[in-house]
């Protein structure tokens, strides 16, 4: 039953979004639990419906009393026990009817927030994996955590007020010209106006615009946050505010400069508002002065007008829950906006027939690829070279010559614009992901440990993977003995009672990580960024053992990891210049001969000061 009321769900969020918006699409997304929310809808009008019985029971009590006035004690007792039990039950059903409604919309909400999480993480799995490098943490934390919630909040709760809010208003009018209709026409007056006025603050596509602009300046804060957070060691070791962190401060500033404008723009309609619907009384009085002077049923018409400035201002109460339900309502669409907008990101393209491959060379016949949508802006124009099974293939250039998007095309994070990726001579598009992110492992920069033992960090290469293979692999990746001296060695959990790793020990475990898998294609990008001289040398040997008959990519920019390398291709500007040994660059006396005479002045320069030299 699940699984079909999942894929019900699935479907649900990734049919095209444009077809519903607004009120139609939340309530689209609560679909699965029809019989739920059909219970919790009648529930809550029934709830809403008993609400005015309390009133009527003392319209009818009130009446009661005056038609002996003054002889109180000729006042018949079964009909007031009558009334006031009437009174009673009215309350009792309000609750149990309302608590009955809210029984069933969390549970068809706590189903849904549910269904939700596990679609939409399931749709994030299935975007490129550059998608997640371009979009901030932040963003998808709030979406993920908040937005969503905030769905379930309104199934729970925001459905069951907004039926209330739509039926209460209907029972009230009918009430109000019921009983008199000339008082109901001047209590109406007031109401309408109140409807006229709230429409004018929620109702504008102004209103819905600056929420939009809400939620984006506390998605781009939430984004900020997070980067702020990540580096606040080095914010604190240079004695920086918040106002060094120019990313932060401006979005905070942004968010500023538009929240207060806003909120103040409120001041004088709100106002108006809530003292409307809490003098509504003030549309009765001039009515019921005129009624009473030419009037012959003094009893009447007291009982009618005593009715009246009691029941009145419970319309102030009603006018609030259906203000406060449209306010809520609006915050929650414009989550669910910033969903569909990420549910309306293309999947990851899988072939109809995979194919897959008996070779590991990796070829770029002519790749082009921009990050910009538009594709004005190229991060690659037409590169092409081989990079051989067996051979380690170095990539080189100056920052932002485009290396690392080399090393993200393979693995395919993106794929290309123009020209092909092959992989064993298969464009890399005609394997089904999950067999191509078996046949590669990569080691990034920025090294990602989950708050794991170090044994689980490791073995995430290869969940099969023995506790023995988990050893050599970290033998091999140095980080074997560090590992023994931690307090519980491989069970150690990363992150408890001050247990930190520094940045080459994570990069060590990361490359333990991507050994353990023994996949045929390594990606290393800057994979020793972190390591000192003596452990960088001996994870070169390591890998040199490790990687026998596999095709080995590695961004570098210290050339002297990447001297060996049977292949060293140079980039500059999303371009090839050069490719060759490192004896063949050098004697062609361009590029790479430039920047390997550029490292080797910097790697002996000295500082010269007061104390003496300091050698580098």
């Amino acid at each position: 039953m699940y699984a079909r009321q999942s894929g019900q769900m699935g479907a649900i969020m990734k049919q095209k979004n444009n077809s519903k918006t607004g009120m139609a699409r939340l309530l689209e997304l609560a679909a699965t639990k029809k019989p739920l929310m059909l219970g919790s809808v009648v529930l809550s009008s029934l709830a809403s419906i008993a609400s005015f019985i309390p009133y009527i029971a003392i319209y009818l009590m009130v009446r009661e009393i005056l038609s002996v006035w003054p002889r109180v004690d000729s006042l018949d007792a079964a009909a007031s026990l009558r009334y006031g039990g009437m009174a009673f039950g009215g309350v009792v059903l309000n609750i149990l009817f309302y608590f009955g409604a809210l029984s069933c919309s969390h549970l068809a909400a706590f189903g849904t927030l549910y269904e939700l999480k596990v679609n939409f993480a399931t749709h994030l799995a299935k975007v490129p994996l550059g998608f997640h490098i371009l979009v901030g943490s932040g963003k998808l934390r709030k979406i993920m955590d908040e937005n969503i919630e905030k769905i379930e909040e309104f199934i729970a709760h925001q459905l069951p007020d907004i039926v209330a809010a739509f039926v209460a208003p209907v029972v009230m009018v009918v009430i109000l010209l019921a009983v008199d209709w000339r008082f109901g026409l001047a209590a109406m007056a007031g109401v309408i106006l109140s409807f006229v006025l709230q429409a004018s603050m929620y109702g504008n596509e102004g209103a819905k615009k600056m929420m939009s602009q809400y939620q984006k300046s506390l998605e781009n804060m939430n984004n900020a946050s997070v980067e702020y957070i990540r580096g606040i060691a080095v914010v604190k070791a240079f004695k920086q505010t918040v106002y060094s962190f120019r990313r932060l401060h401006d979005t905070i500033k942004e968010y500023t400069s538009m929240v207060i404008p806003y909120t103040l723009s409120w001041e004088n309609s709100f106002s108006g508002f809530t003292t409307l619907i809490n003098n509504i009384y003030l549309f009765i009085l001039p009515v019921g002065i005129l009624i009473g002077m030419n009037t012959s049923d003094y009893t009447g018409f007291a009982a009618t007008m005593i009715f009246y400035l009691i029941f009145v201002p419970a319309i102030a109460g009603i006018l609030m829950k259906v203000m406060y339900v449209n306010s809520n309502s609006i915050r929650i669409l414009n989550g669910v906006e910033a969903m569909d907008a990420l549910l309306a990101e293309p999947v990851m393209s899988q072939p109809a027939i995979a194919r897959g491959v008996d070779s590991y060379d990796v070829e770029f016949q002519n790749v082009s690829f921009s990050y910009d949508k538009s594709k004005e802006t190229k991060a690659l124009n037409g590169v092409s070279f081989i990079a051989r099974q067996g051979e380690v293939t170095a990539i080189v250039g100056a920052s932002g010559g485009g290396k690392s998007t080399v090393a993200h095309l393979i693995p395919r994070f993106f794929d290309v614009t123009d020209g092909a990726l092959l992989l064993g001579g298969v464009d890399v598009r005609e394997m089904n992901t999950s067999y191509l992110m078996e046949q590669v492992s990569f080691v990034f920069q920025d090294v990602f440990l989950f708050k794991q033992s170090i044994r689980d960090n490791i073995r995430l290469g290869n969940p099969t993977a023995s506790d023995e293979q988990i050893v050599e692999a970290a033998r091999a990746a140095q980080c074997h003995e560090f590992i023994l001296k931690l307090p519980k060695g491989y069970d150690t959990v990363i992150g408890t009672k001050g247990v930190n790793l520094s940045g080459g020990e994570k990069q060590r475990v990361a490359i333990a990580r991507a050994i353990v898998k023994d996949a045929p294609v390594i990606v290393l990008d800057e994979a020793t960024a972190f390591a000192d001289p003596e452990n960088e040398h001996l994870i070169q040997k390591a890998f040199e053992k490790l990687m026998n008959n596999k095709t080995v990519v590695i961004i570098a920019h210290r050339l002297s990891t990447i001297r060996s390398a049977n292949k060293i291709v140079v980039m500059d500007s999303g371009k090839v210049l050069e490719e060759g040994t490192h004896e063949e660059l050098l004697a062609l006396r361009g590029k790479y001969s430039l920047m390997w005479q550029t490292y080797n002045e910097t790697a002996s320069w000295t500082m010269k000061g007061k104390g003496g030299t300091v050698n580098a």
